[in-house]
């Protein structure tokens, strides 16, 4: 009986679809074409090595054409609320957009040094929240000197949920991102998470509800990963993404995490997979460049921005 209803449902299907392209043309290469991009790509200055107040970044983010740019809580928090409406206002008639803010807290250290960063966050949470920040994001280091894996999970658990509820209690998202290059996961005694899946575990470990991924090209590439792993996420599971491209001619075994080039720049991550994969999960926050690029900090700032701005339109097909 089975068989029969499944054969009727394939002739049906068959047929209706006939008809729908004889019919229907445009519809039918409207639906086979690319979901439409919802993400934004923006200046991140300290992504490509450089430092400028944020109404330079401003300025530059609005010349070269970047749809947004980092947001600066310490600049923020200097600002009177109608100096920060102003500047809100300003940004919105350049049309640019703000990304996901740095985590202030240092949580990989002793418990000392994460407790004093913890007191400041509230007050910090709050002056990005009051810009219109939705979105804050942070790396997971991928090994331990001292702890083992499951003592470094049980840490990073209990930190990173007194983090997240605070940043909670502001409407923030709190993205992490993990490190993928085996050069620095094998660089120290104990090999921690460098993985998607293992990052998802470690966010439904601490189950506050508002902590997603940091997804980066550069690591997604050399944890091996493919477009499917990506399309298991929902759009809302993305925080934030980097985009670069991994140096030609070295194996994995040779990756450095801090050598890396501009997105598109050599071919050997396949961004254009990467980037379909967001699309198709309707991810609808920032991307930046990030390449840790020696060639491109030798540059003049101006530059270097022109370059990631061209560089960022080419592999985003503007």
């Amino acid at each position: 009986m089975a068989t029969h209803h499944n054969g009727r449902r394939e002739f049906m299907a068959s047929v209706g679809m006939g008809a729908a392209a004889l019919a229907l043309p445009g519809r039918m290469a409207a639906e086979s074409a690319s979901p439409e991009r919802k993400f934004f790509f923006i200046l991140s200055l300290g992504r490509i090595g450089f430092k400028a107040s944020f109404p330079d970044a401003v300025t530059l983010a609005a010349k070269h054409g970047f749809e947004g740019l980092d947001p600066d809580a310490a600049y923020f928090a200097s600002l009177s609320d109608d100096d920060l409406k102003r500047l809100l206002d300003d940004l919105k008639a350049k049309k640019l957009k703000l990304g996901a803010a740095g985590l202030s807290v240092e949580f990989r250290k002793d418990e000392a040094t994460f407790n004093e960063g913890l007191a400041k966050l509230p007050a910090i949470a709050a002056v990005l929240q009051r810009a219109g920040v939705a979105r804050v994001s942070t790396y997971i280091m991928s090994a331990h000197q001292e702890l083992s894996y499951l003592q470094n999970f049980r840490q990073h658990a209990a930190r990173l949920r007194e983090i997240a509820v605070i940043l909670k209690d502001q409407g923030l998202k709190f993205g992490l991102e993990y490190v993928g290059p085996r050069t620095t996961w094998r660089s120290q005694r104990h090999p921690f998470l460098h993985t998607l899946s293992e990052t998802r575990e470690l966010i439904v470990a601490i189950g506050t509800g508002n902590v997603g991924m940091q997804l980066d090209t550069y690591h997604w590439f050399n944890a091996e990963e493919t477009s499917a792993d990506i399309q298991t996420l929902r759009g809302e599971d993305v925080i934030t993404v980097d985009l670069n491209d991994a140096p030609a001619g070295l194996t994995l075994d040779q990756q450095q995490d801090l050598s890396r080039e501009l997105p598109g720049a050599t071919g050997v991550i396949p961004i254009q997979a990467f980037l379909e994969s967001l699309r198709k999960i309707s991810y609808d926050g920032a991307v930046h460049a990030e390449p840790f690029s020696v060639a491109l900090r030798s540059k003049p700032l101006d530059e270097a921005c022109a370059l990631t701005a061209a560089a960022m339109k080419k592999v985003l097909g503007l």
